[in-house]
C-alpha cells in the first residue's frame, strides 16, 4: 500500500504535498498565485477516526468559527473524546454545548457503532475512495460531505474533490470567475488541472477565504 494511502497517525502530514504544491503550481494560475501566500502551512490529520468524524458532524451546514465554538464547548463535556464516554454524557448538557438535537441524535449514533465495533477501520487503508464514503453513509447523519471530509482530514487521501462544500464552491467562484456564480459542472471542471491532488488544491481554496486551516 503507497504511503498516501495509510491511515494518518496523530499530528501527520501527507508525504505527498511537496511533490503536490509542485504539480499544481506548474498546471494552474490560480495555484500558482496561492500556494505561495501560505508558506509551510499543510493539511495534518489528528489521527483519530471517531473524533475526525465527530468533528465533521459538528460542523455540518454552519460555518467554520461557529462550528470551533461549538466543539470546544462539547470537548469540554467527556473526560475523554472516546466512544464510550460519549454515550455516558447527558442529553442535556450535549444540547447546552449548541448542539442541535438532530447533531446530538448523529453524534450518539456515530459512537454507538464504533464502541460496538460496526465500523471496519482495519480494512480503510487498502479500501479505494467510494468504497469508505459508502460505508460511512451508512451510519446516521453521515452523508458524501462528513465522508469526504473523513477521506481528506484522516485519511488524508490525495484526490477528494468535496463538490458538496460551500467553502470550496465559493473559492472557486471568486479565485477564478470574479465571485460569479458557479455551478458543480464549473468546479470540476476547474479541477481537472488539479488532478491527481484535488484534496491539496481543495486547501488552498480553503485558505483562500480563511488563512486560519481547520482541522477535523
Amino acid at each position: 500500500m503507497a504511503a498516501t494511502e495509510q491511515i494518518a497517525s496523530e499530528g501527520a502530514t501527507p508525504p505527498y504535498w511537496g511533490d503536490a504544491r509542485k504539480h499544481l503550481m506548474k498546471k494552474d494560475r490560480v495555484m500558482k498565485r496561492l500556494i505561495p501566500q501560505f508558506g509551510a502551512a499543510c493539511l495534518q490529520s489528528r489521527g483519530d477516526a471517531f473524533v475526525t468524524l465527530a468533528r465533521s458532524v459538528v460542523g455540518q451546514q454552519i460555518s467554520v468559527k461557529a462550528a470551533q465554538t461549538i466543539w470546544d464547548r462539547f470537548a469540554k463535556l467527556p473526560g475523554q473524546l472516546t466512544p464510550a464516554q460519549i454515550l455516558r454524557l447527558k442529553i442535556d448538557d450535549m444540547r447546552a454545548a449548541g448542539l442541535s438535537a438532530r447533531k446530538v441524535e448523529y453524534l450518539v449514533d456515530l459512537a454507538l457503532h464504533f464502541d460496538g465495533a460496526r465500523v471496519h477501520m482495519d480494512a480503510w487503508s487498502a479500501m479505494e475512495d467510494e468504497a469508505i464514503i459508502a460505508e460511512l453513509v451508512a451510519i446516521r447523519g453521515i452523508g458524501r460531505w462528513t465522508a469526504e471530509m473523513f477521506l481528506i482530514f484522516h485519511l488524508m487521501r490525495p484526490n477528494v474533490l468535496p463538490l458538496d462544500d460551500v467553502g470550496l464552491i465559493k473559492g472557486i467562484s471568486q479565485c477564478y470567475f470574479s465571485g460569479d456564480v458557479v455551478s458543480r459542472s464549473d468546479a470540476r471542471e476547474v479541477s481537472q488541472a488539479w488532478e491527481p491532488y484535488r484534496t491539496v488544491a481543495t486547501w488552498y481554496i480553503w485558505r483562500s477565504l480563511d488563512p486560519l486551516p481547520v482541522a477535523y
